[in-house]
């Protein structure tokens, strides 16, 4: 509950006034004096995803879940006529406010691919439901502007202006290459392609990093509280490496200051899941750290473990003596886990355990990740 930090997400009288997620609370006061502030509580937020999914797959089973409030569904051959599709719409809606909230409710778009009907939500947000069939949407969907499109962030979009595309009318009618020159890559040609109707498949991703951020409560701000919680942070990001079944050989540190100063460094060590290395290494970046910048009251703090390997891909180093340390520090990481899972978080903890108004550390919804359960119980 500080100025400093952003808005997860903005009321409809909120909205009027130019509120919308990520909006600073310094700046969203200033454009609504009279705006009331709710603290964030992301674990009610999962629990509620969780018990929104289950409903979903009470009527369809969901292909891919992109993030806290958003799913793709895909039919199959038998549903996909627009009777059909309709039902299981409107079940999947009555099943929300019969089992989740009856305030609970959804937009559905339903298309020939997730694309579109990601973009067909965006015409009836107040729990909606709108149909583009195949070959007979392009009307509904010149409605939008450029902005409103999946995949068209801003530098996009300038890149579109500078070719002389300024409409959806004019981007549906250039050739899929010229896309992908506008683009300057194939990703150009595949939103052309999805654009048109066509079921392009994703690209799967692998995990590149494993991290946590905070913005400091005014509290903790001084460097030895700071430490606190950031040491908190990295055993919090080891456990679910852990859970991932991954290994990290680059341990990253990042903090930013009340007066806009920032510093970051990085750290290699042989590629591991326990706590013990990397919180040696936090140690040592974090005194030099106080070292460069003394005094300094910490605004947000960041770890990042990343270049990130599976077990059989891992050759050690017969010549780094930390490999002798390994298998105990696995171990004992492993152990504490176990414990905390079966006795509840913190049950055993590494240093002091720093209590935080928001109460839950470095676990919170990002824009592309869903918090696993198991870490608000860490």
């Amino acid at each position: 509950m500080t100025d400093s930090t952003c808005a997860v997400a903005a009321s409809r009288e909120a909205k009027l006034y130019g509120i919308k997620t990520g909006t600073k609370i310094y700046d969203a006061k200033r454009m609504c004096p009279n705006l009331h502030c709710v603290l964030a509580r992301h674990n009610m937020y999962v629990k509620y995803h969780h018990m929104i999914m289950d409903e979903v797959e009470n009527h369809i089973p969901i292909s891919k879940t992109y993030s806290i409030d958003e799913a793709a569904c895909k039919l199959c051959d038998n549903e996909t006529s627009r009777e059909v599709a309709t039902d299981i719409a409107l079940r999947i809606k009555q099943g929300l406010r019969d089992n989740v909230g009856a305030f609970v409710k959804c937009s559905i778009g339903i298309a020939p691919n997730t694309f579109l009907a990601k973009i067909a939500t965006i015409l009836d947000k107040r729990d909606g439901l709108v149909i583009f069939e195949p070959n007979n949407y392009k009307s509904a969907l010149f409605t939008l502007k450029l902005s409103d499109l999946t995949g068209v962030g801003k530098n996009i979009e300038r890149r579109l202006n500078r070719a002389g595309i300024h409409t959806i009318e004019q981007l549906w009618n250039i050739s899929p290459k010229h896309a992908r020159r506008i683009w300057g890559n194939v990703g150009g040609e595949q939103f052309w392609y999805r654009l048109h109707g066509y079921d392009i498949p994703e690209t799967i991703t692998q995990k590149r990093v494993v991290g946590h951020s905070r913005v400091l409560d005014p509290d903790h701000r001084k460097s030895d509280k700071a430490f606190d919680i950031t040491r908190e942070l990295t055993v919090k990001a080891a456990a679910r490496l852990r859970r991932y079944n991954l290994y990290a050989r680059k341990f990253h540190l990042s903090v930013r200051t009340c007066d806009e100063r920032r510093w970051s460094y990085e750290s290699t060590f042989a590629p591991t899941q326990d706590n013990f290395t990397f919180i040696r290494t936090l140690e040592r970046l974090w005194s030099a750290m106080v070292r460069d910048l003394p005094h300094a009251r910490l605004l947000k703090v960041s770890i990042t473990l990343h270049d990130l390997y599976e077990r059989e891909d891992i050759t050690l180093d017969l010549f780094e003596r930390e490999n002798e340390k390994t298998p105990k520090n696995q171990a004992l990481s492993e152990t504490i886990d176990t414990i905390n899972a079966r006795y509840g978080k913190k049950a055993v903890s590494i240093g002091t355990c720093v209590r935080t108004k928001a109460g839950h550390v470095g676990t919170k919804i990002a824009f592309s990740r869903i918090p696993d359960k198991e870490e608000f119980y860490e």
